[in-house]
């Protein structure tokens, strides 16, 4: 019964470090065009750009997690 159980708990951990990962990367994005856009006086110019920028960057590596976890 123990060994069904380890296999479950592993997806769970991997896929909450995913979200995890996805989170932290958004938020980089998200904080460093704020910091650009009070540093240049920009108004929401590269706020949006990170945090765009972020998103898919967080999707891309989440894609490509996904492909090599298949092979």
């Amino acid at each position: 019964m123990k060994s069904d159980k380890k296999p479950l708990l592993s997806g769970y951990g991997h896929y909450s470090g995913i979200a995890f990962q996805m989170g932290l990367i958004i938020f980089a994005g998200t904080y460093g065009g704020i910091k650009l856009d009070e540093s240049i006086k920009t108004a929401p110019l590269f706020t949006i750009v990170g945090s765009l920028g972020g998103i898919a960057l967080a999707i891309y590596i989440v894609i490509k997690d996904f492909i090599i976890k298949k092979k």
